[in-house]
């Protein structure tokens, strides 16, 4: 278990995952704007401080927090040869004890959309969770009809297990949702998640 003031970083091929920090606002903001049409069909309605300094601030010390609790694992993902900020991907919902489980969530600017970074970062968070948290279990969901998130999950070795009915409201609607879980020792079938990561 992960606990304290330290900085958690997670080093992929080709990125750096760490917590946001506020000197990340303005990168943050600029690719949430300009990836706005890219990324609102497949999430939660924005509210409308959304992209302002204030909004990012707490999120920002919720994060912090989080992290200080053990209760979410958010991380920006930051390409190392220019550190240019690509997406955000967070282990959230922690259960400890019997279940030792998170629910996997994720984003990506639409710039760096279909260019493997958020293979990269699910495979690399997955193989941090299961070897350096302890984790056994790790789902996440996403609508029936985007191919691209249930794609990049599958790459990652997450398998398909149902359909939770109004699971979360996007756009406005409440939406049903295809499930999917990785295990730490999945009998369903080998996952590739034995590459190493930092």
């Amino acid at each position: 278990m992960l606990r304290g003031r330290r900085t958690i970083r997670i080093e992929t091929e080709r990125m750096t995952l760490r917590p946001p920090i506020h000197s990340d606002f303005r990168a943050w903001a600029a690719l949430r704007e300009a990836s706005a049409d890219f990324l609102t069909p497949w999430e939660p309605t924005w509210a409308k401080d959304h992209l302002t300094r204030k909004s990012f601030t707490n999120r920002v010390y919720w994060a912090a927090r989080s992290i200080r609790t053990d209760i979410a694992y958010p991380f920006f993902m930051i390409r190392r040869e220019d550190a240019t900020l690509v997406g955000a991907i967070t282990l959230d919902n922690l259960r400890r004890g019997p279940a030792q489980s998170g629910t996997l969530g994720y984003w990506t600017g639409e710039p760096f959309a279909r260019q493997g970074y958020m293979a990269e970062a699910i495979a690399a968070l997955t193989h941090h969770a299961f070897t350096k948290m302890d984790l056994s279990r790790i789902e996440a969901a996403c609508l029936p009809e985007n191919r691209a998130s249930r794609g990049v999950l599958e790459k990652a070795g997450f398998k398909y297990e149902g359909v939770a009915q109004s699971y979360l409201q996007i756009a406005g609607r409440w939406r049903n949702h295809v499930l999917y879980a990785a295990l730490r020792h999945d009998r369903r079938g080998r996952a590739p998640l034995d590459q190493v990561y930092g």
